[in-house]
């Protein structure tokens, strides 16, 4: 019998994917034949095994055993097996193009094949030997069955239009699957945004978020409360199980303490709802951004005069409101090394490229020079006064006016310190940056900025803390960086820029940011 020391002696502190083995008795043995591990197979990576003992789940470095039993894999024709499941806006588009990019990219070919009529197969062959390496299981269905998969052992990856529900992540660790919030749990792979889209015919151009909620929730009913004929508002929203629908009740009807009404039509695919809309004049609908296809996005407002358009900038530095990230959540276990290689070439130009041309926003980050950031200063002259004086205002110019922008940004969850999941995907990307000495002989700026609720005086403080806040945790996850090479410094403007009005917890949560500046 192994006791429990000598199963750690040869237990790796790894975790990693299960593949499409079917769960069976195995029995792995030390070179030596000194140590003696039996258990059930939950799967192999090419490199190590998982496998159910009576001492728990145990993985075990294949370079030091050998396998008995029907469930063994064969080492030499190994086939790396990663199965994906969730929204199908990611599933059928984004990652079979990412794949594709991938496999032209590193010596492969791929075929496809159907399984049912949201399952397919991409089987990847190495072009020099004619070998199969690999196949990507994608499923592609909504967010809801992308976790249910992921707790049923059944994905390795899940693809989200939002982010992991308390109980998902709840679920998720019970299983031993780590806390998916944690570092390294999550990525945002793209962006899209939440867009309110009407008929090119329709004459309403605008909308708060407020009444937008109000609209959805039926508590307005009628075009001529906003602008528009007297006539009733036909709504149209994605299906109650797609991750868009959840993003919208997040973020446009909790905010305003509001339900969605129940009469709105449902559709199953987003691009059916701007199909639609384009055709009915009263209709409104809510979209992705990259499906609004020939619509009109209106303009989101507020009272005091601010305005955001949804636009591949304003989206990628979360200056829009209704930003919605797209999510690849993986568990705490290790992935087979064709999966890691791929993870890592979508964070590449050539994968961001990809996504580019499938229609959503792209993570690369870009400079934005001082005069193409639109109405930000104007906005800035414009709340001046006995909060913000004239002085601080030409501070603030005199600090930013030789940088620019990048439109990597940093935001909080609401009535948190926490980074939202976007942000904290954020911190990791301008940390490989560092690291790859993007910015060496450079000046780089983290700028806080606060809502206007409250003193300025705290607010400015407020906004310092946590621009030394996403200082400190860049610096920390730029492991490998020699920072001594950028000049790295915070200052804090508080709510001298406001991106849109204070009156809303939208608008708050807007202004409350870390902005990127380099020279």
């Amino acid at each position: 019998m192994l006791n429990i020391k000598r199963a750690a002696a040869i237990a790796a502190l790894f975790i990693f994917t299960a593949t499409n083995v079917f769960a069976q008795d195995v029995t792995l043995t030390s070179r030596d034949n000194k140590v003696e591990l039996s258990g059930t197979l939950l799967g192999f990576d090419g490199e190590f095994y998982r496998v159910q003992t009576e001492f728990g789940e145990l993985t075990v470095d294949g370079s030091g055993v050998s396998c008995v039993g029907p469930g063994c894999p064969n080492l030499q024709d190994y086939v790396a097996e990663i199965e994906m499941s969730g929204s199908a806006t990611m599933g059928a588009v984004l990652m079979p193009a990412l794949i594709e990019a991938y496999a032209q990219r590193n010596g492969y070919t791929v075929a496809r094949e159907d399984v049912d009529a949201t399952g397919f197969v991409l089987s990847l062959t190495r072009i020099d030997t004619g070998k199969l390496a690999a196949r990507f299981g994608l499923r592609a269905s909504n967010t809801d069955e992308g976790f249910a998969d992921l707790l049923a052992d059944e994905a390795d990856i899940v693809m989200s239009l939002r982010e992991i529900r308390a109980e998902e992540r709840k679920n998720a660790r019970e299983a031993g699957m780590g806390d998916l919030t944690g570092p390294n749990r999550s990525r945002v792979l793209a962006l899209d945004a939440i867009v309110p889209v009407v008929a090119l015919r329709n004459p309403v151009k605008s909308i708060s978020p407020l009444a937008l909620a109000q609209v959805f929730s039926g508590e307005i009913t009628n075009w001529q409360a906003l602008g528009g004929p007297d006539a009733p508002i036909e709504l149209h929203l994605p299906d109650m199980s797609n991750g868009l629908a959840q993003a919208i009740e997040d973020q446009i009807m909790v905010p305003a303490k509001l339900n969605l009404a129940p009469d709105a039509i449902r559709h199953i695919q987003p691009s059916e709802i701007a199909e639609t809309v384009a055709k009915d004049t009263l209709a409104l609908g809510l979209t992705s951004y990259a499906e609004r296809s020939n619509t009109r996005v209106l303009t989101l407002d507020g009272t005091c005069g601010f305005a955001l358009n949804a636009a591949r900038r304003t989206i990628k530095t979360e200056d829009y409101p209704l930003t919605a990230p797209m999510f690849l959540y993986f568990p705490a276990r290790r992935l087979p090394r064709v999966a890691r290689e791929f993870l890592a070439f979508t964070r590449g130009p050539a994968a961001q490229n990809v996504i580019r041309r499938t229609g959503l926003v792209d993570q690369a980050p870009e400079e934005i020079a001082i005069d193409q950031q639109g109405n930000r200063f104007a906005n800035a002259i414009t709340v001046a006064g006995p909060e913000i004086s004239l002085e601080e205002i030409q501070r603030m110019t005199t600090t930013l006016s030789p940088m620019a922008r990048l439109t990597t940004s940093f935001r909080f969850e609401t009535g948190s310190i926490r980074l939202d999941a976007q942000s904290r995907s954020n911190v990791q990307q301008l940390a490989r940056a560092l690291e790859q000495g993007k910015y060496d002989a450079r000046q780089m700026l983290f700028v806080g900025f606060s809502d206007g609720k409250g003193a300025a005086k705290p607010n400015r403080d407020i906004a310092l803390r946590r621009a030394e806040a996403v200082l400190r945790a860049v610096s920390a996850a730029a492991v490998t960086a020699n920072l001594e090479r950028v000049a790295l410094s915070v200052d804090a403007f508080g709510e001298a820029m406001p991106m849109a009005c204070d009156d809303t917890s939208w608008g708050r949560q807007a202004n409350r940011r870390v902005e990127v500046w380099v020279r």
